[in-house]
């Protein structure tokens, strides 16, 4: 019997030892249950951190954005119908064939010459946009000798690089008159192509410097969210645009082995470094994602459509005007300003699709750099200091018709979105 007692005793003690304390107990049925994180609340939260007068100015930036997008329309094309009215295209036509005999020269100078004179017409439109509008609004750092000169190098480069696919373009025209709209989009696509390809290398150099990041605290991390992406880059670039602008950019560019990972000294001086992980994830989405190529297959199809509607229209333009405008046919470099009309229309219509195209991938590569970053907080702040020139909370027909990226409501909501569903952060 003592036997039978001490056994139980000794199982009754075993079996309190292996039983779970209170304090290691599971859920406790009586107590609430911990409430779910509201991404809706945190993005209005977010929002209402803006200043009233911080929020009129950015909307009142990006509201006249959409007009001064319907001025350069109307004067560009109010400036190429002053062109073929006064006849002014058909001397500068008249003043390329008196130099050479070669067509692709021909074409090179009247080029050269219109381009000169378009850019001095514009140039008040060009003058009220990109440097008073930008400095009323404090987005512009440059005086007027140092942005005056920019514009020179632009409209050098304008000369020599757009001459050059002018007279590829031209050559189309000439050599194949019944399907140039066809070889002349596939022209077009290829040069956009290229255009991408040394833009990165060597255009951007003549406007910015470019220095390696010796801030290893930073390039360590920017490079190690490479390697995990399968970003061939090596090395991160700094550019000085603080020379010229506020604004926070960042990008991934290049192709055939010429890519770089590249961030402005805007980016470094005004945001931490979960916000610029979050900037760089986004950048290196559009990478991975292969947006570029994509991006040139888009708007390849949308110059192949374009080509045909020249085809046509260009035509029947010339069918009623060209003999008051002299202009002998398509493949005329004085009928460029008839080109310059359609084209001005055929983009200008087509906003919205190309619009929505950019802004779908804007966004999908939102979604990419909230994975490879899991910097949401970082990335809803930096939305906000982007919401120094683009409106945070447009209604969705204007962020439909005028936004190529994503809203900064809809930005906020994404992030605040992934955080509700990662509680832990994402980061291990």
């Amino acid at each position: 019997m003592k036997r039978r007692v001490l056994r139980l005793f000794r199982v009754s003690v075993l079996l309190f030892a292996l039983a779970p304390t209170g304090a290691a107990s599971g859920p406790d049925d009586s107590a609430e249950p911990a409430p779910r994180f509201d991404a809706m609340a945190a993005t209005r939260a977010y929002l209402a951190r803006v200043p009233p007068e911080k929020k009129a100015r950015s909307d009142a930036y990006s509201e006249g954005g959409y007009w001064l997008h319907l001025w350069t329309f109307l004067v560009g094309v109010g400036v190429a119908w002053l062109l073929l009215a006064t006849r002014l295209s058909v001397k500068m036509r008249d003043a390329a064939e008196r130099v050479s005999r070669r067509k692709p020269v021909q074409t090179f100078l009247y080029w050269g010459q219109y381009t000169v004179l378009t850019s001095a017409l514009l140039f008040p439109l060009t003058l009220y946009q990109g440097f008073f509008r930008e400095r009323a609004y404090g987005l512009a750092t440059q005086t007027f000798g140092p942005w005056f000169i920019d514009r020179l190098k632009e409209l050098a480069l304008s000369i020599v690089l757009g001459g050059i696919s002018v007279v590829i373009l031209y050559g189309v025209l000439r050599r194949a008159p019944r399907t140039w709209w066809l070889w002349g989009s596939v022209a077009a696509t290829l040069l956009l192509a290229f255009s991408f390809l040394i833009a990165p290398v060597f255009v951007f150099p003549l406007f910015n410097r470019y220095t390696r990041l010796q801030d290893e605290k930073i390039r360590g991390p920017i490079l190690s969210l490479a390697r995990a992406n399968g970003i061939p880059a090596e090395d991160v670039f700094v550019s000085d645009a603080s020379r010229q602008t506020t604004r926070i950019s960042a990008n991934v560019s290049g192709l055939f082995g010429t890519e770089r990972i590249t961030l402005n000294d805007n980016l470094l001086r005004r945001c931490s470094l979960p916000e610029i992980e979050a900037v760089l994830g986004h950048e290196m989405g559009h990478y991975v994602l292969h947006h570029l190529y994509k991006g040139i297959v888009f708007f390849g199809v949308l110059i192949v459509i374009g080509f045909a509607f020249l085809r046509s229209s260009f035509d029947a333009v010339c069918r009623r005007h060209g003999r008051r405008w002299r202009v002998r046919g398509v493949s005329d470099p004085a009928g460029m300003p008839v080109f310059t009309i359609l084209i001005a229309c055929y983009v200008f219509v087509l906003t919205p699709v190309t619009n929505s195209i950019t802004r779908t991938q804007e966004a999908e590569a939102d979604m990419y750099g909230l994975n490879a970053s899991q910097q949401p907080e970082g990335f809803a702040e930096v939305t906000l200091k982007l919401g120094d020139y683009r409106k945070l909370d447009p209604g969705r027909l204007e962020e439909a018709l005028f936004y190529d990226h994503p809203s900064g409501r809809n930005r906020i909501y994404a992030a605040m979105r992934w955080k509700a569903e990662h509680p832990t952060g994402g980061r291990r």
